[in-house]
Protein backbone atom coordinates (compact mmCIF):
# COMPACT_ATOMS: atom_id res chain seq x y z
CA UNK A 1 0.00 0.00 0.00
CA UNK A 2 2.66 2.39 0.79
CA UNK A 3 4.64 1.55 -2.17
CA UNK A 4 1.53 2.24 -4.42
CA UNK A 5 1.06 6.06 -2.69
CA UNK A 6 4.80 6.79 -3.59
CA UNK A 7 4.08 5.88 -7.13
CA UNK A 8 1.04 7.87 -7.49
CA UNK A 9 3.22 10.68 -5.81
CA UNK A 10 5.84 9.95 -8.55
CA UNK A 11 3.40 9.49 -11.20
CA UNK A 12 2.20 13.29 -10.50
CA UNK A 13 5.30 14.65 -10.43
CA UNK A 14 6.10 12.76 -13.58
CA UNK A 15 2.81 14.40 -15.67
CA UNK A 16 3.34 17.82 -13.65
CA UNK A 17 7.25 17.77 -15.12
CA UNK A 18 6.07 16.52 -18.66
CA UNK A 19 3.33 19.07 -18.80
CA UNK A 20 5.75 22.13 -17.90
CA UNK A 21 7.95 20.50 -20.40
CA UNK A 22 5.58 20.53 -22.96
CA UNK A 23 4.64 24.02 -22.11
CA UNK A 24 8.19 25.28 -22.29
CA UNK A 25 8.66 23.71 -25.74
CA UNK A 26 5.56 25.48 -27.09
CA UNK A 27 6.95 28.63 -25.80
CA UNK A 28 10.35 27.87 -27.05
CA UNK A 29 8.60 27.08 -29.70
CA UNK A 30 6.39 30.22 -30.66
CA UNK A 31 8.82 32.08 -29.33
CA UNK A 32 11.21 31.15 -32.49
CA UNK A 33 8.51 31.43 -34.77
CA UNK A 34 7.70 35.05 -33.90
CA UNK A 35 11.42 35.64 -33.86
CA UNK A 36 11.73 34.42 -37.63
CA UNK A 37 8.57 36.11 -38.53
CA UNK A 38 9.91 39.31 -37.12
CA UNK A 39 13.46 38.63 -39.47
CA UNK A 40 11.13 38.14 -42.29
CA UNK A 41 8.99 41.21 -42.00
CA UNK A 42 12.15 43.25 -41.59
CA UNK A 43 13.95 41.99 -44.26
CA UNK A 44 10.98 42.82 -46.22
CA UNK A 45 10.42 46.04 -44.90
CA UNK A 46 14.29 46.71 -45.73
CA UNK A 47 13.67 45.49 -49.25
CA UNK A 48 10.69 48.17 -50.03
CA UNK A 49 12.76 50.67 -48.45
CA UNK A 50 15.59 50.34 -50.94
CA UNK A 51 12.99 49.63 -53.97
CA UNK A 52 11.15 52.92 -52.76
CA UNK A 53 15.01 54.53 -52.67
CA UNK A 54 15.65 53.61 -56.13
CA UNK A 55 12.39 54.64 -57.51
CA UNK A 56 12.90 58.18 -55.91
CA UNK A 57 16.33 58.63 -57.84
CA UNK A 58 14.88 56.93 -61.05
CA UNK A 59 12.35 59.79 -60.60
CA UNK A 60 14.55 62.07 -60.06
CA UNK A 61 17.19 61.04 -63.13
CA UNK A 62 14.29 61.34 -65.17
CA UNK A 63 13.01 64.91 -63.68
CA UNK A 64 16.98 65.99 -64.36
CA UNK A 65 16.85 64.38 -67.79
CA UNK A 66 13.73 66.06 -68.97
CA UNK A 67 15.02 69.41 -67.45
CA UNK A 68 18.33 68.91 -69.49
CA UNK A 69 16.72 67.59 -72.90
CA UNK A 70 13.20 69.74 -72.57
CA UNK A 71 14.66 72.78 -74.79
CA UNK A 72 16.47 70.54 -77.33
CA UNK A 73 13.30 68.25 -77.93
CA UNK A 74 11.03 71.67 -78.58
CA UNK A 75 13.42 72.59 -80.91
CA UNK A 76 13.22 69.25 -82.67
CA UNK A 77 9.62 69.39 -82.69
CA UNK A 78 9.75 73.16 -83.94
CA UNK A 79 11.80 72.17 -86.93
CA UNK A 80 9.34 69.06 -87.82
CA UNK A 81 11.65 65.96 -86.61
CA UNK A 82 9.27 65.44 -83.91
CA UNK A 83 5.75 64.74 -84.30
CA UNK A 84 3.65 63.98 -87.25
CA UNK A 85 5.08 64.08 -91.25
CA UNK A 86 4.55 67.88 -92.33
CA UNK A 87 4.57 66.52 -96.18
CA UNK A 88 2.55 69.44 -97.14
CA UNK A 89 4.95 71.81 -95.29
CA UNK A 90 7.46 70.18 -97.67
CA UNK A 91 5.78 70.44 -100.87
CA UNK A 92 5.29 74.49 -99.85
CA UNK A 93 8.69 74.83 -98.97
CA UNK A 94 10.22 73.51 -102.02
CA UNK A 95 8.17 76.01 -104.30
CA UNK A 96 8.99 79.11 -102.41
CA UNK A 97 12.46 77.90 -102.61
CA UNK A 98 12.59 77.88 -106.32
CA UNK A 99 10.26 80.61 -106.84
CA UNK A 100 12.66 82.36 -104.38
CA UNK A 101 16.10 81.44 -106.01
CA UNK A 102 15.14 81.50 -109.90
CA UNK A 103 15.39 77.84 -110.58
CA UNK A 104 15.09 75.81 -113.29
CA UNK A 105 12.43 73.34 -113.71
CA UNK A 106 12.31 70.69 -110.99
CA UNK A 107 10.53 67.55 -110.40
CA UNK A 108 10.01 65.64 -107.51
CA UNK A 109 8.11 62.43 -105.77
CA UNK A 110 7.67 61.66 -102.23
CA UNK A 111 7.32 58.12 -101.35
CA UNK A 112 4.79 56.45 -98.63
CA UNK A 113 6.21 56.91 -94.89
CA UNK A 114 8.11 54.07 -94.03
CA UNK A 115 10.47 52.71 -90.49
CA UNK A 116 13.99 54.24 -91.38
CA UNK A 117 16.89 52.13 -90.05
CA UNK A 118 20.22 53.95 -89.52
CA UNK A 119 23.80 51.89 -89.73
CA UNK A 120 23.94 52.63 -85.91
CA UNK A 121 21.48 51.71 -83.15
CA UNK A 122 19.70 54.57 -81.96
CA UNK A 123 17.61 55.15 -78.70
CA UNK A 124 14.70 56.68 -79.48
CA UNK A 125 12.63 55.55 -76.83
CA UNK A 126 8.73 56.17 -77.22
CA UNK A 127 9.15 57.44 -80.24
CA UNK A 128 9.50 55.56 -84.04
CA UNK A 129 11.97 56.98 -86.59
CA UNK A 130 10.26 57.14 -89.49
CA UNK A 131 11.43 57.93 -92.81
CA UNK A 132 9.99 59.50 -96.06
CA UNK A 133 12.18 58.82 -99.56
CA UNK A 134 12.00 61.82 -101.98
CA UNK A 135 13.23 60.95 -105.34
CA UNK A 136 14.41 64.86 -106.20
CA UNK A 137 15.59 65.38 -110.35
CA UNK A 138 17.06 69.36 -111.09
CA UNK A 139 18.40 71.28 -114.19
CA UNK A 140 21.15 73.23 -112.59
CA UNK A 141 23.00 76.64 -114.24
CA UNK A 142 25.78 75.67 -111.78
CA UNK A 143 26.15 73.45 -108.87
CA UNK A 144 25.79 76.21 -106.32
CA UNK A 145 22.14 75.68 -107.27
CA UNK A 146 21.98 72.41 -105.65
CA UNK A 147 23.45 72.92 -103.03
CA UNK A 148 21.85 76.32 -102.35
CA UNK A 149 18.45 74.61 -102.46
CA UNK A 150 19.42 71.70 -100.06
CA UNK A 151 20.38 74.27 -97.23
CA UNK A 152 17.59 75.82 -97.98
CA UNK A 153 15.81 72.83 -97.63
CA UNK A 154 16.59 71.96 -94.27
CA UNK A 155 15.01 74.43 -92.86
CA UNK A 156 11.33 73.39 -93.74
CA UNK A 157 12.55 69.77 -91.84
CA UNK A 158 14.95 67.16 -91.29
CA UNK A 159 16.45 65.05 -94.32
CA UNK A 160 19.02 62.56 -95.22
CA UNK A 161 21.00 63.14 -98.34
CA UNK A 162 21.01 59.09 -99.61
CA UNK A 163 22.71 59.58 -102.80
CA UNK A 164 23.15 62.43 -105.37
CA UNK A 165 24.05 62.17 -109.07
CA UNK A 166 25.33 65.47 -110.93
CA UNK A 167 25.71 64.90 -114.65
CA UNK A 168 26.62 67.57 -117.50
CA UNK A 169 24.15 68.25 -120.13
CA UNK A 170 24.62 67.77 -123.60
CA UNK A 171 25.52 70.76 -125.45
CA UNK A 172 22.41 72.05 -126.95
CA UNK A 173 22.36 75.08 -129.33
CA UNK A 174 21.53 78.07 -126.80
CA UNK A 175 18.57 79.99 -127.17
CA UNK A 176 18.53 83.80 -127.18
CA UNK A 177 17.04 85.16 -123.49
CA UNK A 178 16.34 81.42 -122.37
CA UNK A 179 18.71 80.15 -119.28
CA UNK A 180 19.32 76.32 -120.73
CA UNK A 181 20.38 73.71 -117.86
CA UNK A 182 24.62 72.93 -118.10
CA UNK A 183 24.07 70.13 -115.35
CA UNK A 184 21.43 67.90 -114.45
CA UNK A 185 21.19 66.35 -110.73
CA UNK A 186 19.14 63.15 -109.80
CA UNK A 187 19.04 62.87 -105.65
CA UNK A 188 17.11 60.56 -103.26
CA UNK A 189 16.55 62.48 -99.63
CA UNK A 190 14.35 60.62 -96.71
CA UNK A 191 12.93 63.36 -94.71
CA UNK A 192 13.03 61.88 -91.51
CA UNK A 193 10.11 61.83 -88.77
CA UNK A 194 10.11 60.64 -85.32
CA UNK A 195 6.47 59.78 -84.34
CA UNK A 196 5.31 58.56 -80.59
CA UNK A 197 4.69 54.38 -80.59
CA UNK A 198 1.00 53.99 -79.87
CA UNK A 199 0.38 51.97 -77.24
CA UNK A 200 -1.02 48.50 -77.75
CA UNK A 201 -3.76 48.04 -79.18
CA UNK A 202 -4.46 51.07 -79.99
CA UNK A 203 -4.18 52.82 -83.69
CA UNK A 204 -2.25 55.35 -85.03
CA UNK A 205 -4.17 58.56 -85.93
CA UNK A 206 -2.80 61.09 -88.33
CA UNK A 207 -3.39 63.20 -91.33
CA UNK A 208 -0.79 64.41 -94.41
Amino acid sequence: MILFREFSLLRNAVLVFLATLAASLALVFASSWHLKRAHFEEAAALLERDAARLRLAHAETEKEEIRQYQPQFVELRRRGLVGPERRLDWVEAIRQIQEQRRLLPLTYEIEVQQPYRLETTLPTGDYALLGSRMALHMDLLHELDLLNFLADLRLAGTFAVQDCVIRRTAGAAPVAGVLAPTLNADCTLNWLTLTPVPAPGKPMRGAL
